[in-house]
Order: C-alpha cells, then structure tokens, then sequence
C-alpha cells in the first residue's frame, strides 16, 4: 500500500482533491466494488462522500468492510417544517459480498461536529479517499484549519482511552493498532497543525512510533479480529510514553485556544443550504 499524502509540516490541510480513479482506491486496500450507485441511490444530494475507518488508516483486513463517510443537504422544508429533521442516516448492506457501512450527517450537524473539536469528522472530511466530492467539499475543506485547537489533543486522547480498555478485554490487533494510531495523529497534529490519519505515514515520520508497527499491520491484514502476539507489559508501556508525548505536544503546540472559523463557517452552512446544492 503506498502512504497517504500529506503537506509539509506546519501548514493548513490541502483542500480535499476531486474523485480518485479506481487504482488508488484499490492501493488502500479497498475491494473493487463499483461505489457510485451508492452514491447515486441517495434521495438528498451529497456534498461529499469519503471512505474512512481501516481502508483510511492504512490497515484494512482481507475482511474488512467498507466505511462510507459523507455529508447530506437537507431540503429548507424539512428543517423549518414540523417533521423531525433526518440528521443523521446510518445505511448497513452488502454489495457483491462486501460490507458496507454509509453514514452521513447533514450539513449544519457535520458543521456543529467539527466545532466541537471533533478530529474524526475532520478525518472523514479530509479523506484522500474521496468517492464524492461537489465544491461545497472542496470549500468546506478548506475552511477546516479555522477549527483546529490544542484541545483536539482530548478527542484524541479519550478515543485512545477508550480502544485501549477495548484491548485489555479482547486481547485483539484491532483496538491496539486503533489505539497507536489515534496517540500518533493527536501528536502529529499538536506538532504540525496537520491531519494525518495513516498509521504507516506517522509511524515512518515520529520518533515516538514503536518500531514494531508494521508488523502488526502486515499481521491484521490477515484477519480482522487477529490476537496482539505482544508481550502485555511492553505494550503498556509504549502506549503510556505516546499519551506522555500527546500531553507535551499539546502544551507546546502552536495551534491556538479556541477555534477561529465560526462565523465562516455559519456563512457557508446558510449559502450552501439557500443554494440547495453543493455544486
């Protein structure tokens, strides 16, 4: 698999690109399943669609599935009427026998995610994986780095809490290298400002990254729920010097308090919901 890319450090995230072709999907791993009937079957136009979860991360499974991440532009009537708006649509099924896994939210939701120093909304929002992407994603990308704070290290932070527990329960590959990786992409981004969310990439780029990781990446390749074949202690140890280095770097970093991109933000919601289409 070849790395994501990723911009030099210290500058804003790129804004997200157009389509990849079918090669690149399948250099992450993806199985090569026509995804633009997915897009096409959604009754309310899509801003953007990206896959996210181990394809993005950079250690799917033969097995795993594939996670659909995107954002939905609800009609005004449904918004201001007196039916429940539908903010969030979450779609399960499988298509010539691959799991698929579609969650969007609406705009104005996705907006509020990301100003509540949400990383993994960002991550989908920046995916290089794009399957779908309209204007109103090429803009919304760009006005990302005004989320960005040193308070993004606490997403980062209990998501990490939260897959290590998952470990110490089941034993598996999968909640360990979900733990690395979120460690590793809190310290990248307190560093750099930048969203890198490929485990392969931060783990050739930071010190801190144990050198063992490409092992267990080769290893979950195999199999999606594999055992971590590491001694206990070791582990603990290196996963407690990563939430060490995530706590310096968030005292370091550069990125500011509070997010500064609000009212762009509130901007670009009303334009894009008046316009009722993300072209």
């Amino acid at each position: 698999m070849t790395d994501m890319p990723e911009t030099a450090p210290g500058t804003a995230p790129a804004p997200a690109p157009a389509p990849v072709p079918a090669h690149v999907l399948a250099e992450a791993g993806l199985p090569g399943v026509d995804l633009a009937p997915v897009i096409a079957a959604e009754r309310d136009p899509l801003l953007f669609a990206t896959v996210s979860g181990a394809h993005l991360y950079g250690f799917p499974s033969r097995d795993s599935d594939v996670d659909l991440r995107g954002v939905h532009l609800l009609p005004v009537a449904q918004l201001i009427g007196l039916h429940e708006p539908e903010e969030t649509r979450t779609r399960m099924w499988e298509r010539d026998g691959v799991e698929m896994d579609l969650v969007t939210h609406d705009l104005r939701k996705f907006v509020t995610l990301m100003l509540r120093r949400n990383g993994y909304v960002l991550e989908q929002l920046l995916s290089p994986l794009v399957v779908h992407s309209t204007g109103a994603h090429r803009e919304l990308a760009a006005l990302a780095p005004g989320v960005l704070t040193r308070h993004h290290a606490h997403h980062y932070r209990g998501f990490a809490t939260t897959q290590w527990r998952l470990f110490e329960k089941c034993g598996e590959l999968k909640p360990l290298l979900y733990t690395f990786r979120v460690l590793l992409t809190g310290i990248h981004l307190m560093r750099s400002g930048e969203l890198q969310a490929h485990l392969p990439t931060l783990a050739g780029h930071l010190r801190e990254a144990p050198a063992y990781l490409p092992e267990l990446v080769a290893a979950k390749a195999e199999t999606e729920h594999g055992p971590a074949e590491l001694g206990a202690e070791r582990v603990r140890r290196d996963v407690e010097a990563l939430h060490a280095a995530l706590d310096e770097a968030q005292a370091a970093s550069p990125l500011p308090e509070a997010a500064a991109g609000r009212e762009a933000l509130h901007d670009f919601v009303v334009r894009v919901r008046l316009r009722g289409t993300g072209t």
